[in-house]
């Protein structure tokens, strides 16, 4: 069913990043599932299918932040000051949907996984958006951490894109300036 260019363009002005969130609200599994499968519906032109996904909530937003401090260990990455933030960061809202790619030997494939993840990444918002759910796409602190990876059920080989806070809103922010677009138009 189409939506005219009006309300999807309201839908997308709408969204805002923000974790001004109700933290005791939980979020059914089930709309999560639904954002993750419209998420799948991303341009993906040599039908890799590369997006993973993992839910994590209760004290496993705990043990997701002391996976990533034992992977920022193990590559030297990251002060004691950054390495502490990371082992709570996950708890600011009820749920962290960690959202992978998985690996491809062709360069170019690999690329294209990633562009498709991305794109699946702002489906999911755009939904979320629509369900009424706040969101915060952050970056992992290490994309291919083996115990990240690990305790997310991914594949060795898989990358981190995206840690997508979600939540209920409790407050709203403002939109953020844009600049201009600029389309270069070229004809004859």
């Amino acid at each position: 069913m189409p939506v005219s260019l009006d309300e999807f363009g309201a839908l997308a002005r709408s969204r805002r990043t923000h974790m001004l969130v109700d933290r005791e609200r939980s979020i059914p599994f089930e709309l999560v599932e639904e954002l993750c499968e419209i998420a799948t519906w991303a341009p993906n032109h040599k039908k890799t299918w590369p997006w993973r996904f993992a839910w994590v909530t209760g004290d496993g937003r705990l043990r997701l932040g002391r996976a990533f401090v034992d992977d920022m260990i193990a590559i030297d990455f990251g002060d004691d000051v950054k390495r502490t933030k990371t082992l709570t960061k996950y708890t600011r809202t009820p749920g962290v949907l960690v959202v992978g790619c998985s690996h491809h030997d062709h360069p170019g494939l690999n690329d294209e996984n990633r562009d498709a993840v991305a794109a699946g990444i702002q489906n999911l918002l755009l939904a979320a958006t629509s369900a009424g759910l706040a969101t915060f796409w952050s970056t992992a602190p290490v994309m291919s951490g083996p115990k990240t990876l690990a305790l997310c059920g991914f594949e060795s080989d898989d990358r981190v894109i995206s840690m997508v806070y979600m939540g209920w809103p409790s407050g709203t922010v403002e939109a953020p300036s844009r600049p201009d677009v600029v389309v270069q138009r070229i004809t004859d």
